[in-house]
């Protein structure tokens, strides 16, 4: 990525004065956490870049309120770390190792822990941007009741940095369970085990699969915890540990291999799967939410048209999430997007310039 500079603020004030003045230059520009994610969207190459990995603090820790603040360059894997101290936990699964909390939000990513939790949006409950213009603008609280300005925070989930820069936010937390136990198998049939498992009386926290492999979450305390894992092993089989496995809640593909995100209907399933199987992709994520990743490495754009004719029968989507900038170039990376015209009109309203990561998400926002 070539720029002409790279701004490395350390408080929102620092942040509004780099906007301000690549405002009145002209100047377009890109945010970024910890990089970890930067190829994803369409290619940028901006005139600033604006590092947060400077902005790492957790701000505050209110554990009575199970809350917590975060400045955007926090890693994610850190403000674990520190409400995992008060038994706590921010229910955002670390897709890409060293993630950080600003680009978790700006990309949406997701991991196993969507089944109980949700993503970014439901447990985002303030947040503090940076306007285009450098105008410092906050919505929500710190109290989870309070949920005033909640949309904004919305937008700012899954926008690729297109609409304001995030440099702070509150998250809801949940209290950390006192076990965990993980049910993994290799089901003769992965959909109807995925099924069974979902529409169980065990109420699972999880429920993933890596290529065949069907693996259960279940967490709470120790005593129904290990009943629940045993009905889970006496529906599908498989064993019992108290450990993920090593592939859990990591996306699947490799470095020069094409990445893809696909939703669903639960019941599309074994028609995603059997598309995926046939084009060669290897698929893991939760099969239980209805959203998957997969990894392609040779023949990307047929097999993209065909995973997404298979997702488009059961209400779903594929996007390009990572791929080479030679595939990127070759395919449509978002797809069809019912919402775009809705998608411009709020671009136009927060960045009408359009200097905020020009050209990075979809229909060239």
């Amino acid at each position: 990525m070539t720029t002409v500079a790279v701004a490395r603020p350390s408080t929102t004030a620092e942040v509004a004065e780099v906007l301000r003045d690549a405002a009145a230059r002209g100047h377009t520009v890109v945010p970024t956490g910890r990089g970890t994610k930067l190829s994803w969207g369409m290619p940028v190459e901006p005139d600033v870049l604006v590092d947060l990995s400077g902005m790492d603090r957790v701000v505050d820790h209110q554990a009575g309120d199970l809350i917590v603040v975060a400045e955007a360059g926090a890693r994610l894997a850190d403000v674990q770390a520190l409400v995992g101290g008060a038994r706590q936990r921010l229910a955002l699964d670390e897709t890409v190792p060293g993630a950080s909390i600003g680009g978790t939000i700006a990309t949406n990513a997701s991991g196993p822990q969507r089944l109980l939790a949700g993503t970014a949006r439901d447990l985002l409950i303030g947040v503090t941007v940076v306007r285009a213009d450098g105008v410092v603008a906050k919505a929500g609280g710190r109290v989870v009741k309070n949920v005033a300005g909640y949309d904004v925070g919305k937008l700012m989930v899954g926008s690729f940095g297109t609409l304001a820069v995030v440099t702070e936010a509150v998250f809801r937390l949940h209290p950390e369970p006192e076990a965990r136990r993980w049910v993994s198998v290799e089901p003769d049939d992965l959909p109807d085990a995925v099924r069974a498992v979902v529409h169980s009386q065990a109420a699972p926290w999880a429920v993933e699969v890596d290529g065949g492999t069907l693996s259960v979450l279940l967490g709470g305390r120790t005593d129904g915890v290990d009943a629940r894992a045993r009905t889970i092993a006496d529906l599908v089989g498989g064993d019992v540990s108290s450990t993920a496995p090593p592939w859990w809640g990591t996306c699947p593909w490799a470095e020069g291999e094409t990445g893809l995100k696909i939703t669903f209907l639960l019941s599309g399933l074994r028609d995603v799967l059997a598309a995926a199987a046939d084009v060669g992709a290897r698929v893991r994520g939760s099969a239980g939410s209805g959203v998957v990743h997969a990894a392609v490495a040779d023949g990307v754009p047929d097999a993209l048209a065909r995973l997404r004719e298979a997702a488009a029968r059961h209400d779903g989507t594929v996007v390009v999430v990572d791929a080479p900038p030679e595939v990127k170039a070759a395919v449509d990376v978002w797809g069809p997007v019912p919402a775009l015209d809705l998608m411009r009109r709020v671009k136009r309203e927060f960045d009408p310039d359009h200097r905020l990561s020009p050209g990075r998400f979809v229909g060239g926002i």
